[in-house]
C-alpha cells in the first residue's frame, strides 16, 4: 500500500507484533499476570511473559535492590504488587525505586558500606582506652579525652573489646 504526502509516495509497512503468552515455569511465584520469579540453584531469576530479564545470587542485597527498583521504575509492576510477592515493606521497595531515579545504578554497586562500622573507635583509640580504664580513669573521663561518646565506649565494654576489670 502507497500514501501520499506532497509531492513523494511513500510505501506503508504494517508491522504485526506477535503477542507473547505468559507461560512461566512451575515453580514460579508471580508478582502479577506478566512478572514473576523463581530461585533455582541459589540464584533467584525474574521473568517477564515467561523470558529471564533479571539474576542475581540468593544472597547478593545490592543485586537484589536494583533489581526490584528496576522493576518498579520500568512499570513492570506496582511496589505494592512486588512487596506483597516478596513478603518485605513496600517502603523498602519504594525507597530502592526512589534511589535508583535519583542516584542511578552506581549508587548500588559502587557505595562503601557504612553500616556495622565503628567509625568513631579506631584500633588505636581501643588501645589507648584499654590503657586508661586499666589505669582506673572513669567511663567519663575516658570518652571525653577521646573525643567520644560515653554511650560508644560502654558499647566496646559490653561487647568485651574493652575489660574493665574494676567496679566502684
Amino acid at each position: 500500500m502507497h500514501r501520499k504526502i506532497g509531492s513523494r509516495i511513500f510505501a506503508e509497512k504494517f508491522i504485526t507484533m506477535q503477542m507473547q503468552l505468559p507461560i512461566f515455569p512451575q515453580t514460579t511465584k508471580l508478582i502479577n499476570s506478566s512478572v514473576g520469579f523463581f530461585e533455582k540453584d541459589d540464584f533467584v531469576y525474574y521473568l517477564h511473559n515467561g523470558s529471564p530479564i533479571f539474576c542475581h545470587e540468593k544472597n547478593d542485597l545490592n543485586s537484589y535492590r536494583y533489581i526490584t527498583a528496576n522493576l518498579v521504575v520500568t512499570r513492570l509492576c506496582s511496589p505494592s504488587e512486588l512487596a506483597t510477592a516478596l513478603g518485605v515493606s513496600n517502603r523498602n521497595i519504594q525507597r530502592y525505586a526512589k534511589t535508583l531515579k535519583e542516584k542511578g545504578t552506581d549508587w548500588f554497586f559502587l557505595r562503601d558500606e557504612k553500616r556495622g562500622d565503628a567509625h568513631k573507635l579506631t584500633s588505636e583509640m581501643l588501645q589507648e582506652a584499654q590503657k586508661m580504664i586499666s589505669n582506673f580513669y572513669s567511663v567519663v573521663d575516658v570518652a571525653r579525652l577521646l573525643g567520644v561518646t560515653e554511650g560508644a565506649l560502654r558499647y566496646h565494654i559490653k561487647k568485651g573489646n574493652i575489660k574493665k576489670k574494676w567496679k566502684l
